[in-house]
C-alpha cells in the first residue's frame, strides 16, 4: 500500500553481500525490512522483492558492477551495484 511504499522510499538499507560454493546471498538489512536473495551470477531465478512482487530476475557481473534485472507482468526494473572495496 501507499503507507508501506512511503517508508521504504525512506529507507537506507546496508548490503551484505557472501559467496557460498558460487551461490551469491546478497543481504538488504534497514529499520523498515530486511530481505535476502540468494542467486547464481548469469541464472534467471525467481525472485520475491520486498515490495512483495514476483519477478524473474537474472543477475550478472558486467563493467565493475552488479546488473540485476527484474521483469515482472510485462515491466522490467534494472538495479546496478557497484562493488567497492
Amino acid at each position: 500500500g501507499f503507507a508501506t511504499r512511503q517508508m521504504g522510499n525512506m529507507a537506507k538499507p546496508n548490503l551484505l553481500f557472501s559467496i557460498d560454493d558460487g551461490v551469491i546471498s546478497m543481504k538488504s538489512q534497514s529499520t523498515f525490512k530486511t530481505t535476502e536473495t540468494k542467486f547464481k551470477l548469469n541464472e534467471e531465478f525467481d525472485e520475491m522483492t520486498a515490495d512483495d512482487r514476483k519477478t524473474k530476475t537474472l543477475v550478472t557481473f558486467e563493467n565493475g558492477k552488479l546488473v540485476q534485472k527484474q521483469t515482472w507482468d510485462g515491466k522490467t526494473t534494472t538495479l546496478e551495484r557497484e562493488l567497492q572495496d
